[in-house]
This record gives structure tokens, sequence and C-alpha cells, in this order.
């Protein structure tokens, strides 16, 4: 099959774009204002400030209450500056940092004063809250000294534990803009590599307030970090005072980099880090009753399940990680999402066994990830029972490693019993420059059923401002023997007036890692991306005029070579206030090129082939998200398809106090196409109320004519360390309309705990 290549935009409607761009780039009088402490010349870091920890005798009672004599002793780290909204600034409030530690632990006390205590802005009082809604401190512990992979924990006033690994500065893999039909990517906050949030740590913290500011004791135990043989680590400590919407570091960070920038970071000396044969075991007991209705049982099933992981650190930098009967995180549920693209959406990995070191085996970029651990144990979805595993994971002669090896039974009617093979090697170079490479392995337990992806990937990193990444693949599955390789390549530029990149990538329509996330195959993509920043004096933090264009080209057998799959020309102004409201006011142009039929999900509306664009008026605001009551909204009305589209969104977050918040969204999309008309819509309301930091209450209801379905979930949770602890939830899904009455219910309760069996 062909079909025709119109690859011009058309004459009035650019000529229209390039004025809009003009605009856009050209508000003259304030590109030549540039608020206090903007204008410092931009080169290499400073020499690194240097951060002592002293050994104590007695350490401290983790009770927020910084009055333990072991803090009298402790060099005073302090002289915090700013990197918004006064770049290279002194902070406005004072900030001491002191750090001792003993055989077992670090322990880390910091005084946030506050001249005005009254108006400080404690956040959710719940584990791993968003602490850029709320004042916080943050911790960075680069233990390996290599200015890319770091530890990072964090409070809030409330007291919440805040953590997550660094990998790669904190780069997620490429700067990539190319979706499909939806112009606003959906980025996986999980495993992929970057900042993984989700990663869970042992550790303790604690908080206290009074009428001079507040106060956070750390007990960071060394065998919850993994480290070189280094003496020196890297570490940095940064702090928000939200009402001012202010940040700030112990160690300078540019205002365009941020904490996981960890050349950056000070040198910490003085820690005498221990090497014992940890280890720990976290089993869990997980009791339920459930019936599916939809799948015809008539009563409800009874299943009682145990399993567990341990661990074992061979070394100091390297951990030995064993699964049986893996727990598969039933506990939270997935946010739903409205799609309107051919492409699948991506949902982030909750798993705790596949969380720790998910850096290390992070591998591709560009709207792939090679390695994507939810493929694993989960088909169509449907849970797979994971059988038990293994991962070695760490740093080892100076590489990162990763090694792992999973098995999973048989579902009929759903996937074949499998083995999961990963190896990941990794050699961080100097200048924020790196390179590794990859082997991923499913054998099925067919004759013949496997596939397997080799990958190398590098990064240069040239001076500050520059930097180049690069991987490519191949993949081997039977049947599939040409066309089976990807490349990806992006030049991009970070200084304090400019961010910019070019892209460019191409997939074989038979490039098939089947344990990675690839939204296509067989194309050629390119991508231009530019940003200036503007500081203005006043009223606004910052302006931020950019376009950026991309473009998909077939590469596909029977379709016309360069047809243009997809296109986006995208030009728009972030108007970014002081208090952190900000609005979006951009326009596309937007094309789609259909080499077959297309039927909506959920739907029988279906569009014909050929190529469809025009123009499209994209929007987005939100208020100051750590008020009391914020709203957050976006639009995109215009072209689409062979019609035009509505698609407008907003939430609305109620936050009184750190103990209770509640949220209600609704994503509505109203297609009118020449083919028919589609209405989706999806609705959620979120609650929580927070005990304390470890206890709470939360229930997600959500609604989706897509799905066709209302879904309820009610958990509650005591937590121990580690994310682990006591959890019990409630979920029930109706039909709505052609899916009639109960879908499905279920009660869970579940139990995990951490021991230590080696080492304390």
């Amino acid at each position: 099959m062909s079909f025709r290549r119109n690859q011009r935009l058309p004459g009035h409607r650019l000529g229209f774009g390039v004025a809009c761009l003009i605009v856009l780039f050209a508000p003259a009088e304030l590109r030549a204002q540039d608020g206090p402490g903007q204008g410092q010349p931009e080169g290499a870091p400073p020499a690194p400030l240097e951060g002592l920890a002293v050994r104590t005798g007695q350490p401290p009672v983790i009770d927020g209450v910084l009055d333990d004599a072991a803090w009298s002793g402790a060099p005073v780290m302090t002289d915090f500056i700013q990197r918004e909204p006064f770049d290279g600034q002194p902070a406005s409030e004072r900030t001491e940092v002191r750090m001792v530690f003993d055989d077992e632990a670090i322990y880390v006390g910091i005084w946030a004063l506050d001249e005005d205590p009254a108006a400080i802005i404690p956040g959710d009082r719940i584990r791993d809250a968003e602490v850029s809604e709320a004042d916080h401190v943050l911790l960075a512990f680069d233990t390996y000294h290599d200015f890319q992979n770091a530890f990072v924990f964090g409070t809030t006033p409330a007291g919440i534990e805040y953590d997550g690994q660094v990998a790669n500065e904190g780069r997620g893999g490429g700067f990539f803009l190319g979706g499909g039909f939806n112009t606003q990517r959906r980025m996986q906050s999980g495993a992929g590599g970057g900042f993984n949030k989700n990663w869970d740590g042992s550790w303790n913290v604690a908080t206290s307030r009074d009428g001079e500011g507040w106060y956070a004791e750390f007990r960071i135990p060394f065998n919850t970090l993994r480290y070189g043989t280094d003496p020196t680590w890297g570490f940095n400590v940064s702090r928000q005072i939200r009402r001012r919407n202010e940040e700030s570091f112990w160690s300078a960070v540019p205002r365009e980099f941020n904490l996981y920038r960890l050349n950056y970071a000070g040198h910490l000396t003085g820690l005498e880090a221990p090497f014992r044969r940890l280890g720990s075991f976290t089993p869990y007991m997980l009791g339920s009753t459930a019936r599916d209705y939809a799948g015809g049982q008539t009563a409800f099933d009874e299943d009682y399940e145990f399993g567990g992981e341990a661990k074992l650190q061979l070394t100091r930098g390297v951990t030995l990680d064993a699964t049986y009967n893996t727990d598969f995180a039933q506990v939270e549920v997935d946010d739903q999402q409205v799609n309107l693209t051919r492409f699948s959406l991506l949902f982030p990995e909750k798993r705790p066994f596949f969380l720790e070191n998910a850096g290390f085996f992070a591998v591709g970029g560009g709207g792939a990830d090679l390695f994507f651990s939810r493929r694993i144990g989960i088909a169509n979805g449907r849970q797979v029972p994971i059988t038990g595993g293994a991962r070695v994971s760490g740093r080892a002669a100076g590489f990162n490693v990763g090694m792992l090896h999973i098995g999973t039974d048989g579902v009929d009617g759903v996937q074949g019993a499998n083995a999961y093979s990963v190896a990941r090697v990794a050699r961080e170079l100097p200048n924020r420059s790196r390179i590794g490479g990859a082997f991923i392995n499913r054998d099925g337990s067919a004759t013949g059923d496997y596939n397997r992806t080799y990958a190398v990937d590098g990064q240069l990193g040239l001076g500050e401002a520059w930097t180049l990444t690069a991987w490519g693949a191949r993949t081997t599955t039977p049947g599939l023997t040409t066309a089976d390789q990807a490349f990806d390549a992006t030049f991009g530029l970070t200084t304090r007036k400019w961010r910019g990149n070019v892209q460019y990538q191409h997939f074989g329509e038979n490039f098939n890692p089947e344990v990675g996330f690839l939204r296509r195959t067989g194309h050629q993509y390119y991508q231009l991306f530019l940003m200036y920043n503007i500081h203005p004096a006043e009223t606004f933090r910052e302006i931020r005029p950019h376009a950026s264009y991309y473009t998909f080209r077939s590469d596909k057998t029977g379709v016309t070579p360069g047809f243009e799959e997809s296109a986006r020309l995208h030009i728009d102004t972030h108007w970014e206030f002081n208090d952190g409201m900000e609005a979006h006011t951009g326009m596309n142009w937007v094309r789609e090129g259909l080499y077959e039929p297309f039927r909506f999900p959920g739907s029988d509306l279906t569009v014909p082939t050929g190529t469809y664009d025009g123009w499209e008026t994209q929007l987005r605001f939100w208020t100051n998200e750590s008020a009391k009551v914020s709203f957050r909204s976006g639009a995109n009305i215009g072209s689409f398809l062979s019609g035009s589209r509505r698609s407008l969104n907003g939430t609305l977050t109620l936050r009184p106090g750190s103990s209770f918040s509640t949220s209600i969204r609704l994503d509505y999309n109203n297609l009118t196409l020449k083919e028919g008309n589609y209405v989706a819509t999806l609705a959620g309301v979120n609650f929580g109320y927070f005990f304390t930091p470890r206890i709470y209450l939360q229930s997600l209801v959500q609604y989706s004519t897509q799905l066709d379905t209302f879904s309820a979930n009610v958990r509650f949770g005591w937590l121990n360390t580690a994310g682990t602890g006591l959890f019990i939830v409630y979920n029930d899904i109706q039909g709505i309309q052609d899916l009639h009455g109960p879908q499905g219910r279920s009660l869970i309760i579940k139990f995990s705990r951490q021991f230590n069996v080696l080492g304390g």
C-alpha cells in the first residue's frame, strides 16, 4: 500500500506560525531586564566546598529536638546560596547542617531557621509526598563520588520520609517530544532511570518546630547505602522556603541545573564507612477474597500468599537480592488515563523488588525503554505469577553492574511460562560521560520461543552546557530477520539562558524489544527544540518562549518511504509567577498520517487512511500548588484528524493542613470527526487522611467512559521501615453502560516486615 506524501505546511498557516514565533521570541522590554543575581558568567563549577562528618560515641536520639550533646561537637555547614529566585545570592534564611556518625549510621541535623515560623508550609503528612509543594530539605549523597549517581533523603516540617535514587545526573534517557496524538508526554516516575522516587530505603527522620523555625534529625544506616572505597563522598543539601518559592543550596548549583547535577556537590570527608556482610529478609503475607464478575465467577475466591525478598551485601558496593513469589504491590492502583492515540500508555513500576538500583538497568531513551520491568509478570493487564529470581547490582571495579534473572509461571490464555535475564554494565567517565552495554533475554517454555536485545549506549559531556547521548540496539526474534535495529542520538544544550536539543532516531520495523517499552517501530524521527529563559526584575519569576518541531517518517514495508506518520510544530511561552503560579500559552500545527484505519479504543468509530493536519490552541494553567486551595487545568482545542476536538482537563485540590487533602479531577474529550462524534470522559476523586507520617487512610474513585467502568479503591496503611507494614485494601469495579453491573470486587489484607539477619 502507498499514500501521498504531503509534507508542506500550507503557506498562509506557515506564515501565521512564523509571525507567532516572532511575537513570542521578541518581548524586547522584558529581554532587556535581568533580575538580581541572574547575570553571573557561566563556566565550570567552582572549587567544591568541604564538609566534615565526625565520629560520635553517643548518637543523638531521633526526636527532632536538636539538644543532643553529639551535635555540639560537629562542624557547621551553612551559608546557603540561592538557586531561585536570585541565583548566586545568599539565602533569605539561615540554614545549619551538622553530621555525625557511628559504626551503624550517619546522623544529620538540620536547623531551618525562619523569621516567620507561622508561615511555614508543612505539606501532606505521608511518605514520599510531593515535597515541591511544601517547605523541605533534601540531602544528596554521591557515595561513589562519580558525579552521576546518588541517594536522596528528604523531609518536610510534617516529618515525612522522602527518598529516591539518582542515576545519570537525573537524566531520564533523552528529551523526547513525540508521542502520537498526545502532545503531553506522560513521564514514568519509577524505574526508568533519572530519579527513581519509588525506591524506599530503610531510615528514619523526626522534625519539630518552635518560634525560631523548624528542625530535622535524620538517621541513615550504612546498610541502606551502597558505596565504594573512596573515603570522600559527594554531598549537597537543598532547602525550599515555599511561601517565597525560594530554593537554596549548601554547595551552590546554577539556576539551569538542580540537586541531581552532582558535579556541583561539595566534598564530604571524615566518614569511616564500615564493611560488614549485611543481610536482611523482608517476608510478606497476603490474604484476599475476590470475585471476578466479568470473568463469570459465581462466588468469592479466597487466596493466601506468602513470599518475600532477601538481601545480602556481597561487597561495599554490590548487593545480591533474591525474591520468591514476588510481591506485586497489590495495595496500589494506577491512575487511569484517556488514550486518544494508536499507541500504548506508560505506567510506572511499583513492585519493591524491581525498584532498588533500577537506574543501573535503565538503557534506551527517546521514547524507548529497552528494559521495562513491568513486562515481567504482567501480560495484557493480567498478573502472571513470578516464581522467583535474583539480582546482583551495584558498583564493582569502577563499573556499574546489574544482573537479573526471573522466572514466571504460565497462565492459560494469557501467557506461557518464561525466564527473563538481564545483564547491564556501564562505566562512568570524567566530565559527565559514560559508556555501557546491555543484554536482555526472554526464553519461553516452547521451543523457538525467545526474544533478545543487545544494546550499547553512551554519554559525552562537552563542558557544562553541551551533552551528547546516543544508543544503538538490535533484537533477535524468531521469524524476524531484517530491519531489527534501532539507533538514537541527541545533542543537548543547557545554559542559564538557553535550552535546546537536536535529536535523530531510527527504528527498524522488526525491532522488537519484548521486555521493553516502545510506542512504535519502523520509522525515522527528527526533532528540534529551542527555549530562551527571560528573568524579569518583577511580576514574573521567569518567562520561557520556545519552539519545537518533530516528525516521524515511515520506514515500513508497504508504506511509501518517508510517509509522515506524525508531526508537530509547537510554539509556546511559559509565564511563571513568583508564587509558583504558571500559565502556558501556545499553539500547535499537528499532522497524523494513517497508513491503516484507526479505531478509537472502546468504540466503533474508525478513521480511514489518509493524512490529516491543522492548527490547535494549547493552554495550561495552574495556581500556587502549596496553597490551601489550588487549581490545575489544561486545554487543547482545534484540528484533530478529520475534524476537531475539545480536550479540557482540570484538578481542584483542597489541603487545609498536613493531615488532610482531597482533589477532584476531570478530563473531558469531545471529538467531532467526519466519521462521527466521540466523547471520552475521565473523572476522579482522591481523598487522604494522614494520622501520622506512617499511618494513613486513602481512597481513589475513578469514572471512565472509555473503559466503561466506575471503580473505587480504599486503602489503610500502617507503615514500618522501607515502605513495609500493614495494608488493608478494598477494590470495587462497576460497569456503566455496555458493561452493566459489578465487574469485580476484592478485599486484601497484607503485612510485610524487614528483618536484619546479618550485621545488625
